[in-house]
């Protein structure tokens, strides 16, 4: 029986963790963020360790700490010694380093594994977004979808989410941002940033948060019928 998993990939900001979550909330499903984990081990590590982070060192800190996802209702839920830091992860300090956490073998393996015993845990279905989920997580995911945006629509939701004004030089610096952590992501040496072959493509720049999930749903009643 094929795993009822609904891979949802893209770069930043292009709204993977909104939609997986609404799409999940639509089919009765749970969701996991996986950038959830490796901010996790971010935060741990920025709490726990010196700038020398080794794999080493990082991965049994996340095994010892724990750093481990949780079921909360139908969303899975990052913990860093049994404390809820879902809030603790989004903060600045942990944004500006995920990326070089995110980019060791040994982590990724890490975190990989967590996820699929994650959903193992949830046989009803479980929509999994992240950067690699599609290609090397779940590569056989019966619905993959690769979501894109404009990197301006991109750097104007991430400024509305964070509740900062939205005038151009702001706008021109996020937009800038984000496209340094997705050549960052791109040409990383593991797990690269790209779409699965197989993955539907979805540009959502023009598409407001409830047409882009409708559209994910009606794909999903498709591959999944029961």
């Amino acid at each position: 029986m094929s795993i009822r998993v609904i891979a949802i990939d893209g770069p930043a900001a292009s709204g993977k963790s909104s939609t997986a979550h609404a799409v999940a909330r639509r089919l009765g499903w749970a969701h996991l963020d996986s950038g959830a984990l490796y901010r996790a081990i971010t935060l741990a590590a920025l709490d726990n360790l010196p700038d020398a982070w080794s794999p080493q060192r990082l991965v049994p800190l996340a095994e010892d700490l724990p750093v481990r996802l949780v079921l909360a209702g139908d969303v899975f839920r990052p913990e860093v010694a049994g404390v809820d830091v879902e809030n603790a992860i989004r903060l600045p300090r942990v944004t500006a380093r995920v990326s070089e956490i995110a980019a060791i073998p040994e982590v990724r393996h890490w975190v990989n594994v967590q996820q699929r015993e994650a959903v193992g845990t949830h046989p009803q279905g479980v929509v999994v977004d992240g950067r690699d989920i599609g290609t090397v997580v779940f590569p056989d995911a019966p619905l993959k979808v690769f979501l894109t945006a404009s990197p301006d629509e991109r750097a104007r939701r991430r400024l509305a989410q964070r509740g900062d004004a939205i005038d151009p030089a702001e706008l021109r610096r996020e937009s800038d941002a984000l496209g340094a952590r997705d050549r960052a992501d791109s040409t990383r040496r593991v797990a690269p940033l790209r779409s699965a072959a197989d993955a539907v493509l979805l540009d959502t720049t023009r598409l407001s948060m409830e047409e882009q999930v409708a559209q994910v749903v009606a794909l999903a009643r498709q591959r999944f019928p029961h």
